[in-house]
């Protein structure tokens, strides 16, 4: 039986500005993973912040700043994009992904290999995507997921995004998989939902992994937890204040 290692951390300077590749893990948000890290360096008052938000049931790379660094979000928030995911063909949800059931079925009778390969083209370039009702953008100061989970129907604006690269990796219906690279703000769900449209079908997202953001990879990323202990270890660890008489 394998030991299992121990992962290694370099000397933090978080006021200065860290840079944290981390795996956010499945059903956690993004504000989960920077309030773990944040209370982790308590009683530190440091910033800490995300850049480029991940869905709840997506897990990958999310990159947490720390410090100094924070002024830079919006610029590593900006960079190009890679994931790779799972979607259903031949059904939907009102979500397009697992946290809403399924409210339509679709046949798969007749769709061939190659029209899924093909189906593919017309969302690559510059495109046009509407977010989906149950995502965290906000109108009118509210998130969109708190109007749909009223019940309340709002209208969507449309946004450009470009897709550089949407390839299929694995035909298995009903699952597709696939590996996109794309811009800033491009919804995987509403791409999947699309793209099933356009087999004049049905597709939700069943699983999503932000593999690259820039040039940071997920391979090279902390497990968030390892991380926290790590933090709270080299905290109790700390020389702490003498007691005055």
């Amino acid at each position: 039986m394998s030991e299992e290692k121990t992962p290694e951390f370099p000397d933090f300077n978080f006021p200065e500005g860290e840079l944290l590749l981390i795996n956010k893990p499945y059903r956690w948000t993004s504000f989960d993973v920077v309030n773990k890290i944040r209370g982790a360096l308590k009683p530190a008052k440091l910033k800490v912040g995300h850049a480029g938000t991940l869905d709840p049931l997506a897990t990958g790379l999310l990159l947490v700043c720390t410090g100094k660094l924070t002024k830079q979000i919006d610029t590593f928030q900006a960079e190009e994009k890679e994931y790779t995911g799972t979607m259903i063909l031949g059904a939907t949800t009102p979500s397009y992904d697992l946290e809403t059931t399924v409210d339509q079925e679709f046949p798969l009778d007749g769709i061939t290999d190659s029209e899924i390969y093909d189906a593919v083209k017309p969302f690559t370039g510059e495109i046009v995507q509407y977010p989906p009702a149950h995502s965290a953008v906000k109108v009118n100061g509210e998130r969109l997921y708190m109007k749909a989970r009223r019940g309340e129907e709002t209208e969507l604006r449309p946004r450009y995004v470009t897709v550089s690269v949407f390839q299929i990796t694995r035909i298995a219906l009903p699952e597709i998989d696939f590996r996109v690279v794309c811009s800033k703000g491009t919804y995987i769900r509403s791409l999947v939902s699309d793209f099933g449209k356009a087999l004049n079908n049905g597709a939700y997202l069943a699983e999503l992994k932000r593999t690259r953001s820039g040039n940071f990879l997920l391979e090279n990323s902390f497990e968030v937890m390892d991380l926290v202990k790590h933090l709270r270890a080299q905290r109790e660890a700390a020389p702490q204040p003498a007691a005055e008489n």
